[in-house]
């Protein structure tokens, strides 16, 4: 978010820029500047347009043609391939078989009849709404500061006073075809006006030049934003508090417990991923007088109700007096009631052909002194939803700081959420990847078989958190993995194996950024070589650290959290065919392997009853990428065997039965068949990836 000195909007419009650039590359250029600022709206929201004279490919003749943002495109990152392109003359006709309000979700699917030049990008609901505003260029946005207007109990009366004649006001009307022509009809009864505010919803803005438009959208939020702080400046806000946040790290503390309780009760249907987020306009109506009345309200904007349902759920946590134990006790009440709530409005509100109950559990969850809670199918909606909300406490701050709040009606609420041009949309969506929702926690991660699955389970849907105690390496495995499967999937902690300190801070730190865990990959580890007679009592006690008590470590908070959770875990052991088969001069790194290997078949023991499957992956000499491989080892194997760096890994391939060398991703491609739902029949099993050695044969 581009945020400018003080509380004023940037103006970013670089003529210099912009001056080679078509009327519709300008409209891509604007659009990507409006949504660079979240006080401007909303990832997700908005709509930008521009009307354009284009060359039609099958007459030659030059026709206005309408670029206008795709259904569900982002303004702030869109690209030219993100706006359909329609005949304006096409549009108009559509007005010619309009059959009136009762028909109007009909008018989308004759959207694609007004197509410019094949364009596949579907046009979103709102495509109406643009068409219609005799403008060149038109802005659709979400900021903060108009919706605090628009859902103002005399929103009307509050729009006439901050801007006067030049925009005007619409009540609440459903986007669709009949508010295009609405919008229509207002800007031909009022040829000079520079915009609207729409009830409970935006801000329409629009002029015939790219850059005036841009300029007016920014000019118009503005005002309405200085107009908040000269209200609302030393004014009691949401009532006031009622009670004081925790210390930062308090907070992430509480938020680490509640949030896999939390995860567990809502993952019956599908894994959820959660978000967590403790920014002091959260912190401030969570911790206010008002809270409760305030969040039952719901939201207005239909693009934040959209995102965080009919309400958020007000966890009972006294921050006055701490008592994490008695909150978890009581949550799963909360949760359950919660469900049955929304289950009485989705019966209240049902038509004969409205789409069956989708998840009754809520999205955000406010904790006092705490901060807020989101939880979506993957990290990014998880995120967004809480960014969502922040908009809707910034909106609900607003409007009840200079008049009444009012949230959408229920009805009204209930028709967008469920509304079957928006079931439609869902029903498109692509089939869910094997492990999306899923997280997973995987220590060497700075190294080969470690980063190599991150990189196999990211490309499945899954969250990971890398641990490894190498922290520049980690740093830029996370980067690489970041750069191709995004930011928000991927996150790692420096952490140690063998302290114990260290590995439950980890832990809690999984839990508060995803919100729990489904998958461990057990994969630190170090080498060792030394005949018997001289290794010492510290090179022994150096790999039954790492191997085998650091294997027990991260292995026993993985349970407490499978556990908290309830709903199952994998947890993968990458040991080594060392832990079969015996090898010469490396009696320390063979029996902590044995160790890893009895131990993973204790806690599959332990484990099955809750739905928590033990596994082990067995390598062999995986040279490439190996941090192991790249010190003493290397040169002690080499000595073993009597050959060189450059011949030990063609050696191991010769030796293996099938003459093949292993690769980290071949180690990754096991961890990922124990992970997923491939192996869901499989605890207590060892696979061996090795290329083929009769020594680690397990039977």
């Amino acid at each position: 978010m581009t945020q400018a000195a003080g509380n004023r909007l940037e103006n970013l419009w670089d003529n210099t820029r912009a001056a080679g650039m078509s009327e519709s590359q300008k409209l891509l250029y604007r659009s990507n500047l409006l949504g660079s600022d979240k006080r401007i709206t909303n990832y997700g929201g908005g709509n930008t347009s521009a009307k354009v004279m284009e060359k039609d490919p099958l007459t030659g003749q030059m026709v206005e043609v309408m670029w206008v943002k795709g259904s569900g495109g982002d303004v702030g990152s869109i690209k030219m391939d993100g706006f359909a392109t329609l005949y304006m003359e096409k549009l108009q006709a559509l007005k010619g078989i309009y059959r009136g309000v009762a028909f109007e979700d009909e008018m989308v699917g004759y959207l694609p009849h007004c197509t410019f030049n094949l364009n596949p990008r579907a046009a979103s609901i709102d495509t109406p709404l643009h068409a219609y505003v005799p403008r060149k260029h038109v802005d659709h946005m979400h900021p903060d500061a108009i919706i605090a207007i628009a859902a103002s109990k005399n929103s009307r009366a509050l729009t006439r006073q901050i801007f006067g004649a030049d925009i005007g006001w619409l009540p609440w009307k459903r986007p669709g075809y009949e508010l295009g022509l609405w919008l229509e009809k207002f800007c031909l009864e009022n040829p000079d006006a520079k915009g609207v505010v729409l009830e409970s919803h935006g801000l329409f803005t629009w002029d015939d030049d790219a850059k005036a438009c841009y300029d007016l959208t920014l000019a118009i939020i503005q005002k309405a934003m200085d107009w908040f702080a000269a209200q609302t400046a030393g004014q009691t806000i949401f009532g006031g508090a009622v009670t004081s946040s925790l210390p930062a790290a308090d907070r992430r503390a509480v938020a680490a417990r509640l949030m896999p309780a939390i995860r567990g009760m809502i993952s019956a249907d599908h894994h959820m991923v959660g978000h967590f987020d403790d920014q002091p306009a959260v912190l401030e109506f969570v911790n206010s007088a008002k809270l409760k009345p305030l969040a039952a309200l719901g939201t207005s904007c239909p693009d934040h109700f959209l995102r965080t349902k009919i309400c958020p759920l007000v966890v009972g946590f006294d921050p006055a007096k701490p008592d994490v134990d008695a909150t978890l006790a009581a949550l799963a009440g909360e949760v359950a009631a919660y469900r049955e709530g929304y289950a009485a409005y989705y019966n209240r509100c049902k038509h004969p052909d409205s789409p069956p109950l989708r998840d009754p559990n809520a999205v955000v969850y406010l904790v006092p002194g705490v901060g807020m809670l989101t939880f979506a199918k993957d990290k990014a909606t998880a995120r967004i939803s809480g960014e969502f909300y922040v908009n809707a406490i910034n909106v609900m701050r607003g409007a009840d700081t200079v008049s009444e709040y009012c949230g959408l009606p229920e009805q009204e609420a209930f028709d967008i959420e469920y509304w079957l041009l928006e079931e439609a949309k869902l029903q498109r969506m692509p089939k869910p990847k094997a492990l999306a929702g899923r997280v997973a926690f995987v220590t060497g991660g700075a190294g080969g078989i470690g980063s190599a699955t991150a990189e196999r389970f990211l490309k499945e849907g899954a969250c990971v958190m890398l641990a490894d105690i190498d922290e520049v390496a980690l740093s830029d495995v996370k980067a690489n993995l970041a750069s191709r499967h995004g930011k928000d999937v991927v996150r790692t902690v420096t952490m140690n194996v063998t302290d114990e300190a260290a590995v439950l801070a980890a832990y809690a730190e999984t839990a508060v950024e995803f919100g729990g865990l489904d998958i461990l990959v057990s994969n630190a580890g170090i080498a060792s070589s030394a005949p018997v007679e001289q290794t010492t009592l510290a090179l022994w006690n150096k790999n039954m650290d790492i191997l085998s008590t650091g294997y027990f470590l991260v292995s026993r908070e993985a349970f407490k959290l499978f556990r908290a959770q309830n709903i199952g875990g994998s947890v993968v052991f990458i040991a080594s065919k060392n832990g079969l088969a015996a090898s010469p001069n490396a009696s320390a790194y063979c029996t902590a392997k044995a160790a890893e290997i009895h131990l993973a078949r204790c806690l599959a023991l332990e484990g099955a009853e809750g739905g928590i499957r033990v596994n082990v992956v067995n390598p062999d000499a995986v040279l490439k990428g190996s941090k192991i491989w790249s010190g003493e080892w290397l040169d002690q194997r080499a000595s073993t065997y009597k050959t060189d760096k450059d011949g030990l890994e063609e050696m191991y391939r010769q030796r293996s039965m099938l003459k093949r060398s292993v690769l980290p991703e071949d180690i990754a491609e096991g961890a990922y068949f124990f992970a997923s739902e491939l192996s869901a029949k499989s605890t207590g099993n060892i696979l061996n990836v090795d290329a083929g050695n009769v020594q680690a044969f397990t039977r």
